[in-house]
């Protein structure tokens, strides 16, 4: 937009104020599902926004349903939901850049701001009210480069530091960064495993919680994995690929 050779925010803020740009009322109420809303999804090459996390999964089932490509915000815990972690075993929604932990900053309207309910908060240079909300990534189904980066593995299983589920035959890992190298069998992983998931390095094989769960586990039944009488909080199951020339 300005010449330089470069696309960057001067340009966003050039294209913002052309002429190009237009700013067109809605008839309805804005709802995602309405027929108003849906002819504006069919036009568009890329949706880039923040859902209402209550409809979310269904927002992501419109996206797919009309072949979109998307970058949203969400909320952690729909990961190991029924209906959504399908979509990341299948490889048809995976997480972005957004490491987990550490929550994101967001633009609290004032209208509905209260000081006294929210503690941490600072006011920006454009005094806007930001506010750290936990818990929040990044969802998308464009592929990036940081999914196809092998995770180096460098512990060596023990039968001790990595001991068996009492109700499913798979050992438990609590720590992402601790998935033994020598291990080839089934792993439950806590779900910010997703934040460095290579679908070419492993296999998701199923998520306690969910749907998803692996087929030994009743369809019907929400089973917590135990490790000697005690619940695990949720986990996801993973088994390598290629193991012959993933070995570290």
């Amino acid at each position: 937009m300005n010449d330089d050779g470069a696309t960057d925010l001067s340009d966003i803020e050039l294209l913002l104020k052309s002429r190009e740009n237009t700013l067109t009322l809605l008839d309805g109420d804005g709802d995602f599902r309405s027929e108003e809303c849906v002819g504006f999804l069919e036009e568009a090459d890329v949706v880039v926004t923040n859902p209402p996390f209550s409809l979310f999964r269904e927002f992501i089932d419109l996206l797919l349903q009309k072949n979109k490509k998307f970058l949203i915000l969400g909320n952690m815990t729909a990961i190991t939901h029924k209906k959504i972690f399908p979509y990341i075993r299948d490889n048809k929604l995976w997480t972005g850049y957004k490491r987990f932990g550490g929550g994101m900053d967001m633009i609290m309207p004032k209208n509905i701001f209260d000081s006294d309910k929210v503690k941490k908060y600072y006011i920006n240079e454009r005094n806007e009210i930001i506010v750290n909300i936990m818990g929040v990534i990044w969802y998308t189904n464009i592929d990036i480069p940081k999914r196809h980066e092998d995770t180096i593995l460098y512990k060596h299983f023990s039968e001790k530091e990595f001991p068996k589920y009492d109700n499913y035959d798979a050992i438990n890992v609590n720590k992402v960064a601790e998935i033994p190298c020598d291990y080839f069998g089934i792993i439950g992983v806590p779900i910010t495993f997703l934040s460095i998931h290579n679908p070419d390095q492993f296999d998701l094989v199923g998520c306690s919680y969910s749907y998803g769960r692996p087929s030994e586990w009743p369809e019907n039944t929400k089973m917590t994995p135990t490790v000697n009488g005690k619940n695990i909080f949720k986990r996801l199951f993973i088994k390598r690929r290629n193991n012959e020339n993933r070995t570290s």
